[in-house]
C-alpha cells in the first residue's frame, strides 16, 4: 500500500508556519517494520471477517491512522472531514456558532477560551469549563467534531450547555444563542493613555494588525488633548497559537535586533533560527514600555512572542505561568480531503530555554482577583505537562518547580467583592495599566525587570 505524494505542508505552532514537502523520507521504511505491518493487515482481516458486524474499510483504516498518531503525542493528528473543515474555518476566522475554542481532554470536551465579544463570552462562559452536556445529551468519550457541530448552527437559534466548573460543587446550564462569529485577531482600546492591544490568535496579517493598533493608539492619545501614548499593554491572555510566522512578526515589531525564536529537530535541516530583521523599521513603540499579560490559556505561538520580549528585556510579563506547549507541528496536506498534523520540531526562546511542560514563568505573577472562581481555575489548570503523552522537556524539570504559581503572592490579597465594588473587572489588566501609569516616562522598565524574576 502505497502513501499519496504530499501536496504541500505547513508549519505550525500549535496552530500554523511553512515546511517544504519531502517524500523521500516516506518511501524509506525500516525493513524491521515490515513484520509489524503484517501484523497489522492481519489483525484488519480478522476484524473484516469476524467482527459482529460489517464494518467499513474507511472506518478501519482511519482508526489505524488515529491510533499510530495518538501514541506520539496530544498534538500530532489525522485530519478529514469535520476536523480539516474545522482548521479551515478557524483561518477564514467567519462562521455562525458560539464562538468557542475548545479540545477535547481526557474524553470531556474542555473550553480553551471564549472569543472576544462572541456569544460564549457574553453567555459567561470561561476558559478551563467543562462542557458536559449538550441540549440535555450527556457529550463524554465522543469525537470532538461531533460535539463542534452540534453547537455550530444558524444564527438566531439556541443551544443549552450543561457547564462544569472547577470550584463550583455542582454543574449548571447555560443557553446560549448562536450569533454570526467574525473572528477579530486583534482588538485595541486606549486607556487613560495606555494602549491596550488584545492578540485573540496567531492567524493572517496579525503582525501588520497589531502595527497598525499602536499607529492608532498613537493618534488617539495626540487627538486627547495633545497627550502621548506613555506604554502599552500586550495581551496574550488565553490566545491558543496560531502562526510562527506571525508570532515572529509580533515579536520584530517591538525589537531592534537579536534572535526571536529557534526551532530544533531531529533532523539538522529542521533547524531554523528566527531573528529580528527590523520589517517595521525598527522598534514601532520607540522604547515605551511594554507589559505582555499572559495566563495558563497562552501557548505556543503567544508563549513565542512572551518569551522573546522577556529574555530581550523588552518587555515585562505579567500573569500566570503559560501553558507550555514547546512544540512544533508540520501540517501536511495529503490530498483536498486530508491532511496531518505532526510534531517535526521543539522550540526555544533567545536565552536557548525550552518552553515544553514550564512555559514562560512571569517576570511579575499577578493573580486575577477580580473572578471569585480563577483561584479555584488556576489551582486546577491543564497545561501542556498534564496531557497525556506529552513531549518531556529535553531538560528535566522539577514537579515542586511548575507548582510554585499555585502559591499565593502575598501583596494581593484584596477579595473579588472588594474590587467590584471598586468597579475593576479585569484585576490583571487593572494592575497592568496602574504599573505603566506609574513607571510613566521611564522605558527602562522592561530593561530592569527582565533581568530577575519578582
Amino acid at each position: 500500500m502505497k502513501l499519496a505524494p504530499l501536496m504541500r505542508a505547513t508549519l505550525l505552532v500549535s496552530a500554523v508556519a511553512v515546511l517544504p514537502a519531502a517524500t523521500s523520507g516516506l518511501a524509506a521504511v525500516d525493513s524491521r517494520a515490515n513484520h509489524e505491518f503484517d501484523k497489522l493487515f492481519t489483525i484488519y482481516e480478522l476484524v473484516k471477517q469476524n467482527y459482529v458486524d460489517p464494518v467499513d474499510d474507511d472506518k478501519l483504516l482511519k482508526g489505524a491512522i488515529d491510533g499510530m498518531l495518538a501514541s506520539l503525542d496530544p498534538h500530532s493528528n489525522y485530519l478529514d472531514g469535520p476536523s480539516l473543515q474545522r482548521l479551515e474555518t478557524m483561518i477564514d476566522g467567519k462562521y455562525t456558532g458560539l464562538g468557542l475554542s475548545v479540545i477535547e481532554d481526557d474524553g470531556a470536551v474542555k473550553i480553551i477560551s471564549p472569543f472576544k465579544g462572541s456569544p460564549a463570552e457574553k453567555a459567561g462562559l470561561k476558559a478551563g469549563d467543562y462542557i458536559t452536556h449538550l441540549d440535555g445529551v450527556l457529550y463524554y468519550e465522543r469525537d470532538l467534531d461531533e460535539a463542534v457541530e452540534k453547537m455550530r448552527g444558524p444564527a438566531g437559534t439556541a443551544i443549552r450547555l450543561t457547564i462544569y466548573r472547577p470550584g463550583r460543587d455542582e454543574p449548571f446550564d447555560v443557553t446560549v444563542t448562536r450569533g454570526v462569529i467574525e473572528l477579530e485577531p486583534v482588538t485595541w482600546e486606549l486607556k487613560d493613555n495606555i494602549g491596550v492591544i488584545s492578540v485573540n490568535e496567531f492567524s493572517r496579517n496579525v503582525g501588520n494588525d497589531v502595527n497598525q493598533a499602536v499607529a492608532d493608539l498613537k493618534k488617539q492619545a495626540a487627538l486627547k488633548g495633545g497627550g502621548k501614548l506613555v506604554g502599552l499593554v500586550l495581551d496574550l491572555r488565553s490566545n491558543p497559537g496560531g502562526s510562527l510566522d506571525e508570532a515572529v512578526a509580533l515579536s520584530d515589531l517591538f525589537l531592534d535586533k537579536g534572535d526571536i525564536v529557534s526551532q530544533r529537530g531531529r533532523l539538522a535541516s529542521e533547524n531554523q533560527f528566527y531573528r529580528a530583521e527590523s520589517m517595521f523599521k525598527g522598534d514601532v513603540a520607540k522604547g515605551l514600555p511594554v507589559v505582555v499579560l499572559v495566563d495558563a490559556g497562552s501557548a505556543s505561538a503567544s508563549e513565542i512572542v512572551a518569551g522573546a520580549l522577556q529574555d530581550q528585556h523588552r518587555a515585562v510579563v505579567m500573569g500566570e505561568r503559560t501553558f507550555g506547549k514547546g512544540s512544533v507541528q508540520s501540517f501536511i496536506q495529503l490530498d483536498p480531503k486530508s491532511a496531518v498534523k505532526l510534531t517535526t520540531a521543539r522550540y526555544f526562546t533567545p536565552s536557548g530555554h525550552s518552553v515544553q511542560e514550564g512555559g514562560i514563568v512571569p517576570d511579575i505573577k499577578v493573580p486575577q482577583l477580580s473572578d471569585p472562581d480563577a483561584r479555584a481555575r488556576a489551582e486546577r489548570a491543564v497545561r501542556e505537562s498534564d496531557l497525556r503523552g506529552h513531549l518531556i522537556n529535553e531538560a528535566s524539570l522539577d514537579d515542586k518547580e511548575l507548582e510554585t504559581d499555585k502559591m499565593d503572592d502575598p501583596r494581593f490579597k484584596v477579595s473579588a467583592e472588594e474590587l467590584k465594588k471598586e468597579g475593576i473587572t479585569d484585576f490583571q489588566l487593572h494592575y497592568a495599566i496602574s504599573t505603566l501609569e506609574r513607571t510613566a516616562g521611564k522605558p527602562a522598565l522592561a530593561a530592569a525587570q527582565g533581568q530577575s524574576k519578582d
